[in-house]
């Protein structure tokens, strides 16, 4: 007989959000394998009711409907890049200040994990809250979960404001840069290398857009009073045939990351304009999100929470919010230089301040 699936630890939404998020980082869910982390969250959540639970594939959405006069969207991928021998987590001290270490606990299990303890405590927050745990960020855009959500469900992306659990160190960081990937390619014309003058070297000819790179000065755009810090980098090369011919073609791989002031189809513009003369081909390019910190709820957010908003360099979830005419910000526990990495690790301290934060607003205590 086959063996019988593993069933995935129970989930003690009771538990302290630290907990929460160590035992949620130790279900492994690198990006093809949220079930099991998915299966765990809504038999959790089966339990609340006065949650409304809809599974979309493995995207878990829990909505309150108290039929208040607000509602927001408060968002947080449970996928992880690979792991590298960062998992089980553990407890570690560094500089008198304490962190649980692993894979998934900045980016982003610990914004996960306060927002299932406060989705299970708030029977009766100040508004309506439609909260939403998906699968496929840390992959190719059409496996996302969000996207895929968003395309399937509209409906249940009705709401006046909305908050994507990012690693911001607990600070709200609003909205994010866009990003496009551009190939300038060179062409050339092969020859045996003993007889180079006979051909034309593609990969030579590639200096003159490495040039004009390190000619670029990166632009700091403000942007509905946060200021965007933009960047402009070749970020892989590749040409060659062989050891011994003189290359006919030659590929410099630059990605754009542009304040979202501009639309991805103006950055494309801009960059067909910066590499005039070169052939460019468009890989892929996503639209930014503009800060979403005019709109009242987020104003209301901004004070429950205090001190002074940022902005998000990199690109984020946010975008498709803002995409649908939501606007939208990043909130969660968690150093943004850590994801990723191999000593991937977590602040106690700011867990404890997103709960804190986002608990405040949410009943209403900051009004």
């Amino acid at each position: 007989m086959p063996d019988s699936p593993v069933p995935s630890p129970a989930l003690d939404l009771s538990a302290s959000s630290v907990d929460i998020t160590r035992t949620i980082c130790d279900i492994e869910s690198v990006s093809g394998n949220e079930a099991p982390l998915a299966d765990a969250i809504e038999r959790a959540l089966a339990h609340c009711d006065h949650l409304e639970v809809t599974r979309v594939g493995n995207t878990i959405v829990a909505r309150t409907t108290g039929g208040k006069s607000k509602r927001a969207i408060i968002a947080g991928h449970i996928d992880t890049v690979p792991v590298n021998a960062n998992l089980p987590t553990r407890f570690e001290t560094i500089d008198g200040r304490d962190y649980l270490w692993g894979r998934g606990t900045a980016d982003m299990k610990s914004g996960v994990a306060v927002q299932l303890k406060l989705a299970a405590e708030l029977t009766d927050p100040a508004i309506d809250v439609t909260w939403m745990w998906y699968d496929g960020e840390e992959v190719e855009s059409d496996k996302n979960g969000l996207g895929i959500l968003a395309a399937s469900r509209p409906d249940l992306f009705e709401g006046d404001f909305a908050i994507l659990g990012e690693p911001t160190r607990s600070d709200i960081e609003g909205g994010c840069n866009g990003t496009a990937r551009i190939d300038v390619v060179t062409r050339g014309r092969r020859a045996h290398s003993a007889r180079s003058w006979v051909g034309e070297n593609a990969i030579h000819r590639a200096a003159q857009v490495l040039n004009i790179l390190a000619a670029y000065l990166p632009a700091s755009v403000e942007v509905d009073g946060l200021v965007y810090r933009e960047g402009l980098n070749a970020v892989g090369i590749s040409g060659g045939i062989a050891g011994n011919v003189i290359p006919d073609e030659c590929r410099v791989h630059i990605n754009y990351r542009f304040a979202p002031n501009q639309s991805a189809a103006e950055a494309v513009s801009y960059l067909r304009r910066l590499f005039g003369g070169f052939e460019v081909e468009v890989i892929d390019a996503a639209d930014g999100a503009r800060p979403g910190l005019d709109a009242p709820l987020a104003q209301e957010f901004t004070r429950a929470v205090g001190g002074t908003a940022l902005p998000k360099y990199g690109w984020t979830d946010v975008a498709r919010f803002s995409a649908l005419g939501i606007p939208a910000v990043n909130y969660g526990p968690g150093d943004p230089l850590t994801a990723h990495a191999d000593d991937e690790r977590v602040a106690l301290d700011e867990i404890i301040a997103c709960e804190n934060g986002l608990r405040t607003w949410l009943t209403g205590a900051a009004v």
